[in-house]
C-alpha cells in the first residue's frame, strides 16, 4: 500500500462527488491504495447510524472489495505512542488513522489538511 485513503476521501469515492477525487483514484493501480481498519471502523459506524442501515452497508462491502485493508498492529501502536506523545491536539481516531500510515510509509489521502499536516513524519495529499 502506497497510498492510504481517510474517511472523508472513502465517502467520496462512494459518492461518486467530486469527480476529482475518482479520477485521481482511477489514475493509480488497486494495489498501490488501501484503508486503515479504523477507517473501515468510521465507514461501518455512519453507515450503522444511517436512515438505511442495509443498504449502506452492501454499498461499504462493494466499495471496500478492491482495497488492502490494513489492520492495526504492533508497529501502529508504536507510532501511535510515539506521535500521541508529542502532544499535537488531533483528534483520537484521526491520530489512530495517521499512526497508522506513518507506520506503513504511506501517504494518506484526505480533505482534512488543518489536523494530518501537524503530525510529524505523515505524509499527506488533497485529491479534492
Amino acid at each position: 500500500m502506497r497510498v492510504m485513503l481517510d474517511t472523508n476521501i472513502c465517502i467520496y469515492i462512494i459518492k461518486q462527488n467530486p469527480q476529482t477525487v475518482l479520477d485521481r483514484l482511477v489514475a493509480m493501480p488497486t494495489e498501490d491504495v488501501g484503508l486503515s481498519v479504523v477507517t473501515v471502523a468510521e465507514l461501518r459506524f455512519g453507515a450503522s447510524k444511517s436512515a438505511q442501515p442495509g443498504r449502506n452497508h452492501e454499498a461499504l462491502d462493494r466499495f471496500f472489495s478492491p482495497f488492502e485493508i490494513a489492520l492495526y498492529d504492533e508497529p501502529a501502536a508504536s507510532a501511535y505512542g510515539a506521535l500521541k506523545s508529542e502532544g499535537r491536539p488531533i483528534g483520537p481516531m484521526d491520530l489512530l488513522i495517521a499512526a497508522h500510515a506513518v507506520s506503513l510509509n504511506a501517504k494518506l489521502v484526505t480533505n482534512n489538511m488543518k489536523e494530518f499536516v501537524r503530525v510529524a513524519g505523515l505524509a499527506v495529499d488533497n485529491w479534492v
